[in-house]
């Protein structure tokens, strides 16, 4: 892990660790509620680098520790760096980032046990799929203390409805887990201590299919959502074709005929 990914008391931002191919990256500012300072981001980012090229890792969990899963981003900074410079800088890295996620191949999956606001709201709309706790709470909360939502706006409005989107931004105000779901922010709501066994099951179904499918499809998905309709069927078509080509569409297909379960050729 890089120098910018510990703290002052030297404990480390981001906590790391790989098991039977998913990689959990845990937040570990709890004391700041998570709060993305650019320690943090700069620890995200560099992990990002090094799982994008392990063709070994499945599936990302992004998790955290403490009371809070993210409170976006960490006000203190922002205070002692009083700089329109500065804050343009921070924020490009911090979209960057949130951009990263949807880039890389691996699935991405956030684990919200906890509250998850402005930048930490947008953070879980950037991952791929979420599954939260009942325990959960989500609000852009920025218009509270004269900062409209900005930044978070952008992955908030490309996972909920317009109206249900402005409508967080403009007032603030929190929603639970299951209005979360109803929206459309997250994918599965459990009680706090089935959390865990349904993030690893959800992880768990994908890490069993085609790894060259799964990163295959993750690409075109993102793209083609961008596209009006003709375009991305278009597009869509011939990534579809170019996938048959693969050894593994090959033997799935094989499978599928011969009526057995697929051998998959990667790793």
């Amino acid at each position: 892990m890089s120098k910018a990914a510990q703290s002052l008391k030297n404990e480390p931002v981001l906590l790391r660790d790989s098991q039977d191919g998913v990689v959990t990256l845990t937040l570990n500012r709890p004391k700041s509620y998570n709060a993305l300072n650019g320690d943090l981001l700069d620890a995200l980012s560099d992990s990002l680098d090094e799982i994008e090229n392990d063709e070994r890792l499945r599936v990302v969990i992004l998790a955290a520790n403490g009371g809070a899963f993210c409170a976006g981003h960490d006000f203190k900074e922002i205070q002692n760096n009083r700089s329109e410079t500065y804050y343009r800088e921070l924020f490009s890295r911090s979209s960057e980032l949130m951009m990263r996620l949807a880039g890389l191949p691996q699935p991405v999956i956030a684990r919200v046990h906890a509250t998850a606001t402005a930048n930490g709201c947008n953070l879980v709309a950037s991952c791929d799929l979420a599954v939260a706790s009942t325990e959960a709470r989500f609000a852009v909360s920025g218009v509270n203390y004269g900062l409209f939502c900005s930044a978070p706006s952008v992955g908030l409005s490309r996972n909920v409805s317009r109206k249900r989107a402005f409508e967080m931004l403009v007032t603030g105000e929190f929603i639970d887990a299951e209005t979360a779901k109803d929206y459309g922010l997250v994918n599965r709501v459990v009680s706090p201590d089935e959390l865990d066994a349904e993030v690893h099951a959800l992880a768990a179904t994908i890490c069993s299919k085609s790894r060259v499918a799964v990163a295959t499809g993750k690409r075109m998905f993102y793209v083609q959502v961008e596209k009006e309709v003709r375009s991305a069927y278009e597009f869509a078509d011939g990534v579809m074709a170019s996938n048959l080509m693969t050894e593994d569409a090959e033997e799935g297909v094989e499978a599928f005929i011969q009526k057995r379960l697929p051998v998959w050729k990667g790793p």
